[in-house]
Order: C-alpha cells, then structure tokens, then sequence
C-alpha cells in the first residue's frame, strides 16, 4: 500500500472539511445536485468520446489501483534476488529454479521459462511483450484520468455559466440571484476539486509508478536473459546494478 497516496487522499479531504467547519460548518449548502449533474455526467460523457468504453471501465478501477499499490520489493533488493538465483542456476543447473519461489511474479514466470529449458531469444521477447502490454494498460488508464481532469474545470465553468444565465432571468426577484449564483459557483468548486485534488493527482501517481515498473521489468528481464547464459551471479549483479 503507498501511504503517500493515501495520507494526500485524506488530507485533500480534510482540508475540504476544515475549511466548511470554518465557515460555519453547513454541509448541506456545499451540496447541489446541478453541479453534480454537470461535472460527473459531462466529464464521464467526453471521456467517453475520447475512449472505447471498455478502454474506460478497465482504466478507472486500474488506475485507482496502481495509484494505492507499492511494490513489494525494492530494484536494489530485486537485484540481490536476482543474483541468488543465478548463483542456485550455476551451481545446482537450471532444473533447480522449479522449486524457487520469487518475490516477483513478472520473475517467477522469467525463472519458470529457464527451468522450462526455452531460449534466450524467446525469454527476452515475451516478456517484452508482456511488459509493454502493461505498460500500455497503465498509460491508457493515466490518459482516463488526466482527461477527467481536463474535463471536470471546464464543465464547472459550463455549469457556473448556466447558472449566470438563469441568474439574469431572474434579475426581477432579488430574493433569487443569492440562492442561484452560489449554485453556479458551486459547479466550479466541484469542477476545481475533482481535477485538481482526484484526477490529475492519480493520473501524475501513475505516471510514476509507470517509470518505477519500466525500470523493474528491464531489471527482470535482463536479469532472467542472463541467467540463461549461465552468467556468473557476481556478472549478473553488476550489469543489474549499472
């Protein structure tokens, strides 16, 4: 779990929640089901304009997830394990990597191809896929909430406009434009919130644990290839270290 995600999530709430308290802490005039109208059902409509729609329900939960999630292991760790396990390969052959349990699943599947006596040809090319698969997937999921982000001030400013027109319809029963003009600020408010303190942090999170699992799979990737020709664990470290 990355505590960093989850304490900027909350305390992006509790700053929401102590500024209403200070100014009188009525929740209820924060609230209007226009701008919620607006902003989620205006952003999900041009998201999906931009997007295949399964594109988009694959991206949201994927996104969220990786924002949360850490790593259970460092690179320089994942270096270390690496080298032990070439370091078995050298010393007892390649069958024994079928009893070794790896921290790593994208290393254990590497280290099931060698105990399975494939090429080094093969290895590098399907775990490449693989990992370009996955990068994809998370660079299409950050894309979703970026232009959610992108999306949400703008149909604020829409629903801010909306609301200033009806504010001047009504420009006969002062009793009216207070009651009105909060609800078209509110839609900015909620526009400013969502992409400043939801979306674009997430996708801005993503982004980074994209390059974190560039670096982690080129890592697996050329550690498993050089296992497989029998590399000596200490020549294996070095180069994963560089």
């Amino acid at each position: 779990m990355d505590i960093a995600s989850i304490i900027g999530l909350l305390g992006a709430v509790a700053v929401i929640v102590v500024l209403i308290l200070i100014d009188g802490g009525n929740f209820a005039q924060y609230y209007d089901k226009h701008a919620v109208i607006v902003i989620f059902g205006g952003a999900a409509a041009a998201t999906l304009l931009r997007y295949p729609f399964p594109v988009v329900m694959h991206g949201i939960p994927l996104a969220f997830k990786v924002a949360l999630s850490m790593r259970k292991i460092s690179h320089r760790d994942l270096v270390e394990e690496i080298a032990g396990i070439a370091d078995v390969a050298r010393k007892k052959g390649p069958n024994a990597l079928e009893k070794i349990e790896c921290s790593d699943p994208t290393l254990q599947q590497g280290i099931r191809y060698i105990a399975d006596g494939y090429d080094a040809d093969f290895i590098r090319a399907t775990m490449e896929k693989d990992r370009d698969q996955t990068y994809t997937e998370m660079d299409e999921a950050q894309k979703i909430y970026r232009s959610i982000g992108d999306c949400a001030p703008a149909f604020g400013m829409i629903g801010t406009l909306l609301g200033m027109v009806n504010m001047f319809a009504n420009m006969t029963d002062p009793s009216k434009l207070g009651p009105i003009m909060a609800m078209a600020l509110i839609a900015t408010l909620y526009g400013a919130v969502v992409a400043n303190m939801v979306c674009m942090p997430i996708a801005d999170k993503v982004h980074v644990k994209m390059v974190e699992e560039d670096i982690a799979r080129a890592i697996i990737i050329d550690g498993v290839v050089q296992i497989r020709n029998q590399k000596s664990p200490q020549v294996v470290k070095e180069m994963l270290l560089a």
